[in-house]
């Protein structure tokens, strides 16, 4: 990458915020690549569910996204790579236009993969022009797009993981995505002691990001709300805590699940976890190192919002909210099992946290996503952005459930105690868990 020298700006501040966004930018485009660097040809292009998209759509629309809002806008003779790219790479943005059905994206043969790549050097060599020239009244916005661009593109190559995921688990033949993966469950697995409760004590807290570098606007603004005193369970729940869940009859019984999931599970035949099946009376699961043995003490993985709900219920406790999560990780140090350690799978090891306020919880960040009983909707004060980026958070608060601590699809350098990750209750297609909470009455 070469950077040019800025006569206009003599104590180079502005050249090296130019040079650490650019190599941001590098370096997370380079990751979404090297993500794809196990697939085949063939595997570009699958579509298994309406909920997974194509590696080959993710690369593009990544792409489209940098093209869009900071291209096309802010450098000056720009000139899109293809006028019908603006439609089949737009995923939901009506204020940009018309979109291709999203359950109709693995139809789409052309562009080829080949031509894909092509398209991300075309905005790569622009994205780095931008970046360079002296900076004009929209720089303000030029750098703020490029970081939201950037943990976007984070936000895919997570997506693209669990959709590899799918993509390889519906095959008959169980393709193993990377062979020299870290993780066996076989041989990595260590036991672990029995979850214990932590109690906190609440009181008026404040919620919400309150540094000074990139957050979504989703986490804004920071906000005072009161929280009663309560227990959190010191892991998340294990795969051999669900065995029991599922060896109870549980997905049988009606009582533990709310009306709309038991439907859910009727009509679906849902009896354990995304991805488990039995083979000679034991649990096996789908893993993007092929099919292995449950691990019975790593944390559950793959359930929905109403499995969680059902297992609390079961166990008489409950889901914590977000508000009591972030509580509960305002002081903690951000370790944990996350996509930088390629483990790609959640790990019985304790990789947990270190606090002087809760050094009894473990595996608060990476693993899991942890579902919360927190619907996502906006915090007090919430306004989303005016034009097309307005949509990339606000619209989406209706009928999705809060998200915490990020996954071991995650990069670590995009997660934060205030992040809030949200999904429809019902799907389990992510690398989600959950761990307990109860009232202290």
């Amino acid at each position: 990458m070469n950077t040019k020298i800025n006569t206009s700006d003599p104590e180079g501040i502005i050249e090296d915020a130019n040079y650490r966004v650019l190599t941001e930018y590098f370096q997370v485009r380079k990751q979404t690549e090297d993500i794809c660097a196990p697939l085949e040809i063939e595997d570009y292009g699958i579509q298994t569910v309406d909920i997974v998209s194509p590696p080959k759509w993710h690369l593009a629309h990544v792409s489209w996204f940098f093209e869009t809002f900071l291209l096309k806008p802010y450098l000056p003779g720009y000139k899109e790579y293809h006028p019908i790219f603006e439609q089949i790479f737009n995923s939901y943005y009506n204020s940009v236009g018309d979109y291709h059905p999203r359950g109709e994206r693995g139809l789409l043969s052309r562009p080829t993969v080949s031509e894909v790549y092509k398209y991300r050097a075309y905005v790569d060599r622009n994205m780095q022009a931008l970046l360079e020239i002296s900076p004009t009244e929209h720089y303000g916005d030029i750098i703020y797009r490029t970081k939201l661009g950037v943990n976007h593109e984070q936000q895919h190559q997570e997506l693209m993981l669990t959709d590899i995921k799918h993509i390889f688990a519906y095959n008959p033949l169980k393709p193993v995505y990377r062979s020299n993966q870290k993780f066996d469950a076989d041989q990595n697995s260590t036991s672990v002691e029995a979850a214990t409760w932590i109690e906190f004590s609440g009181g008026l807290t404040e919620l919400g990001y309150s540094g000074d570098r990139f957050a979504y606007d989703n986490e804004f603004p920071r906000h005072k709300t009161h929280i009663n005193n309560f227990l959190l369970a010191s892991t998340p729940v294990t795969n051999a805590e669900y065995i029991k869940f599922i060896e109870s009859g549980a997905y049988q019984d009606h009582q533990y699940w709310f009306s709309d999931a038991w439907k859910i599970v009727r009509t679906e035949n849902w009896n354990a976890p995304l991805y488990w099946q039995q083979i000679d009376n034991e649990w096996w699961y789908s893993t993007l190192g092929g099919m292995q043995r449950v691990d019975p003490n790593a944390p559950v993985c793959h359930v929905s919002f109403y499995e969680a709900s059902a297992y609390a219920a079961w166990i008489d406790a409950r889901l914590p909210s977000e508000a009591e999560w972030e509580f509960a990780t305002k002081d903690v140090e951000i370790e944990g099992n996350f996509y930088d350690d390629k483990n790609l799978q959640p790990t019985a090891s304790n990789l947990g946290l270190v606090s002087s306020t809760s050094s009894q919880l473990e595996k608060l960040f990476g693993d899991v996503w942890e579902w919360t009983q927190s619907p996502y909707t906006a915090y007090p004060g919430y306004k989303p952005a005016k034009g097309a980026l307005g949509e990339y958070n606000g619209k989406f608060m209706s009928n999705q459930i809060v998200l915490r601590g990020g996954s071991c699809a995650t990069s670590k350098s995009h997660i934060r105690s205030t992040y809030r990750n949200f999904f429809y209750p019902e799907e389990r297609w992510q690398f989600c868990g959950f761990r307990l909470a109860k009232d202290i009455l």
